[in-house]
């Protein structure tokens, strides 16, 4: 894609599914990658770690990366890795986070352990990173006035719909997006742009579930494979997002949602102060006819998995 060749990309979680697509992706537009995994199964137990393979998948492409072993919750190897394209090559120009695991279990069975060690790697791991690089790109936006600075977050669709048995990655999730939000309007004026994208991907997190179930059609094309989704992420990575920042988009297959945020549903207004009577007068007949969870904010958006297959609801 024109104007990636030369730049430096950070991608986290790099070594498997959809970070290794990525990698791939950006390398073979001419981007220069510090391929990150630390080394974690996907309910974090430990194990090798498979950047240093995609290192060199990347080299035979004629490419160019290192492999970065960091735990991206971790203050000083969130800088780390950060530092390594920097100190490597010269610059940082785009980070994708992808670095994360899942424990999932019912909010009533979840222990505390199962909620904080996933909301760390996701939420805080996000965060970890993107304090150092962006404090990188505000030092040298106010060195050069100019900076070149590409943030692509992986949130998902259990953030957006309450997605039962998730109730420690759904709200990391969540977070995600608004933290995306935060960066980029913290830093528009440097130029950094900042999105978020919630793939639908048969990776290892998803690998087993009904709503990935779906095999490749019949000329061997996969619907759910990783490699739709790195495309869109090359795009934003490119000087020809320039002006796409503070977005959410829902992508697989063929298909890329731009989403909206939340609209208001009702604004009910008292000509007196409310009372716990005249709130129920008001919205209790509003609610009469709506069905509890199902006509709400909690309605689960996944569930169109079910209702519609990988291809989602009729356009």
């Amino acid at each position: 894609m024109p104007g990636l060749e030369g730049k430096v990309a950070l991608i986290t979680g790099g070594g498997r599914g959809l970070g290794r697509a990525e990698a791939l992706e950006l390398a073979r537009q001419g981007v220069r990658i510090v391929v990150n995994d630390y080394g974690r199964g996907l309910h974090g137990e430990v194990e090798d770690s498979p950047a240093q393979q995609v290192v060199e998948e990347i080299k035979e492409l004629g490419g160019d990366a290192v492999a970065d072993h960091g735990d991206v919750a971790d203050w000083d190897a969130a800088r780390s890795m950060i530092r390594r394209g920097i100190d490597e090559w010269g610059s940082l120009d785009i980070v994708v986070n992808n670095a994360g695991f899942m424990r999932d279990k019912m909010i009533f069975s979840m222990t505390e352990e199962e909620f904080d060690s996933v909301v760390r790697v996701h939420l805080k791991g996000h965060f970890s990173v993107l304090r150092h690089a962006t404090e990188h790109w505000r030092e040298v936006g106010k060195e050069k006035g100019e900076v070149y600075g590409r943030v692509i977050n992986t949130a998902s669709e259990a953030g957006l719909g309450q997605s039962v048995g998730q109730p420690n990655y759904g709200p990391a999730k969540a977070g995600i997006v608004n933290l995306t939000m935060n960066v980029a309007v913290a830093m528009a004026k440097y130029g950094v742009t900042s999105n978020a994208i919630a793939p639908r991907a048969r990776t290892r997190m998803t690998d087993g579930t009904n709503a990935f179930s779906a095999g490749p059609d019949e000329t061997g094309w996969d619907p759910l494979g990783p490699d739709n989704i790195s495309p869109i992420v090359a795009w934003l990575a490119s000087p020809d997002a320039a002006n796409v920042s503070g977005q959410l988009f829902i992508a697989w297959g063929k298909t890329v949602r731009v989403m909206h945020q939340p609209m208001i549903d009702a604004q009910f207004q008292a000509e007196k102060p409310w009372t716990p009577e005249s709130v129920g007068e008001t919205l209790a007949p509003f609610f009469a006819g709506r069905r509890p969870v199902m006509d709400g904010y909690a309605v689960d958006l996944t569930s169109e998995y079910w209702r519609y297959g990988p291809d989602g609801p009729p356009s």
